[in-house]
């Protein structure tokens, strides 16, 4: 299996190889084309400038013309026929040059030695110190015609590298950066689906078969695992929910036999105080377990999205307030005040599931306020949505718990005594009813007692 490390390390050099590659042929193909035809073309200006200079000035020493010539940076032979020919300024490395060469000067034909040098190396007509790698034109001195072969010295070529070695280092570093970017897409990329596909897994949903399974190296092996641990988490979340499904209907058939039971007892006890007031203990726990179970059923069920939506136009503000009318004895009961402005509204929504929610927010706006507190409810039309706010005057939440309320089975356990505490279900139902109408369920709160407001927006369809 091809490690990472050595994937991102053969990557890297390969990208260095051949940026370099690409960029030393580019370069090439720049100097042949460009720079060495034009290094040709000023060598040979400055050659016949010589020659010129010679031919109008017959008065003057050749011979210290063009030593002078030589120390200002370049190399020259000159050659008269049938004789040997003398060099000026630094050693050619190779000194040959064919007689035929000579012999076409001697008759008037300039030598275009740079630009028909072969093309064998790397900018070879730069370095290529050889006499036949010259610039040769005819000069007439004193009625004789001599052969003058020239080049500039290989130091000062260095100056006329600049714009060279400029192009160079610029495809280098372009090209470098466009294979790095690449490179580092195909790197990162399952790295950013594996990410994606985590977030994915975070909201419930276990598929993620399509993040990429077909690479040999460690992210392969960690993607192939991420997939079985989504998969293995899928069958233990399926098994939960059946499980909390199977216990909530099991547990509903002994409820109905203690109910029909405490009945009886209610029966014989008759006005045993004693007796009644256990009574009314078993009623109360017996409704309480009742309830949990139906909340178990419904997310129950929920979840499983085996609930279809029944949707339909109907009233919710004449449903809230009748629901407001169905809690009073338990507001007078607790010693809150209660005060809805809501006016008639209608939705498309399933009317059953929505007043779950409005059931639900209610009883634990009066469950959890302070004693002489006040409930407030306000129902909004929005351009397109309706809002529901629930406004409760008791405990509060603090920050950590505001991020898991909606959580299943979460409470606040620090902050609200154990007789008063609910399943940690209902939010849970709230929440998962308005996901489903496609709507949001956000809180405000705060703790030192200042209570809470949920407010429920929910598109009218």
């Amino acid at each position: 299996m091809r490690s990472l490390y050595f994937t991102f390390a053969a990557t890297t050099i390969g990208i260095m190889l051949i940026s370099f590659l690409t960029a030393f042929f580019l370069s090439n193909t720049y100097y042949q084309h460009y720079l060495k035809p034009d290094n040709d073309e000023k060598n040979t200006q400055i050659a016949k400038e010589m020659s010129a200079f010679i031919e109008e000035n017959p008065n003057v020493d050749i011979a210290q013309y063009l030593a002078n010539v030589a120390d200002l940076g370049y190399q020259l032979y000159l050659v008269q026929p049938s004789t040997n020919g003398v060099f000026y300024g630094s050693d050619f490395r190779i000194k040959e040059i064919p007689d035929t060469v000579i012999q076409k000067v001697l008759g008037g034909e300039i030598y275009h030695g740079m630009l028909q040098f072969p093309r064998k190396t790397f900018v070879t007509g730069f370095f290529a110190n050889e006499l036949t790698n010259t610039i040769g034109v005819p000069v007439t001195y004193n009625g004789e015609t001599y052969a003058l072969f020239m080049r500039p010295d290989i130091e000062k070529l260095f100056s006329e590298m600049h714009l060279l070695f400029g192009w160079l280092f610029l495809f280098t570093i372009i090209l470098s950066i466009i294979l790095v970017l690449i490179g580092a897409k195909y790197l990162v990329q399952p790295v950013k689906r594996l990410s994606e596909a985590t977030k994915t897994l975070s909201s419930g949903d276990y598929i993620v078969k399509e993040i990429e399974t077909n690479r040999k190296d460690e992210l392969g092996e960690l993607t192939r695992s991420f997939i079985r641990m989504a998969e293995k988490i899928q069958q233990n979340e399926l098994m939960r929910k059946e499980f909390i499904s199977n216990i909530s209907h099991d547990i509903q058939s002994p409820l109905s036999n203690i109910k029909g039971y405490s009945g009886l007892l209610n029966n014989i006890l008759g006005k045993d105080e004693k007796g009644m007031e256990y009574l009314d203990i078993i009623n109360n726990e017996t409704n309480r377990i009742s309830s949990m179970t139906n909340q178990l059923l419904l997310l129950s069920s929920l979840e499983h999205e085996e609930h279809m939506l029944k949707l339909k136009k109907y009233n919710v503000g004449r449903q809230i307030t009748q629901l407001a009318q169905r809690y009073e004895w338990k507001i007078h009961e607790s010693n809150l005040m209660l005060s809805y402005d809501i006016p008639d509204v209608e939705i498309i929504a399933d009317e059953r599931l929505l007043d779950a929610v409005w059931d639900n927010l209610l009883s634990n706006a009066i469950k959890y306020n302070s004693e002489f507190g006040e409930v407030e409810i306000v129902l909004t039309e929005l351009e397109e949505d309706i809002k529901v706010s629930i406004k409760d005057t008791g405990i509060g939440l603090d920050n950590e718990a505001k991020k898991h309320i909606f959580e299943r089975f979460y409470r606040v356990d620090s902050s609200r005594s154990q007789e008063i505490m609910g399943s940690g279900l209902g939010l849970s139902i709230v929440y998962k009813v308005v996901e489903l109408h496609k709507g949001t369920v956000l809180v405000e709160s705060n703790e030192n007692d200042k209570g809470s407001i949920f407010h429920v927006i929910l598109p009218r369809r």
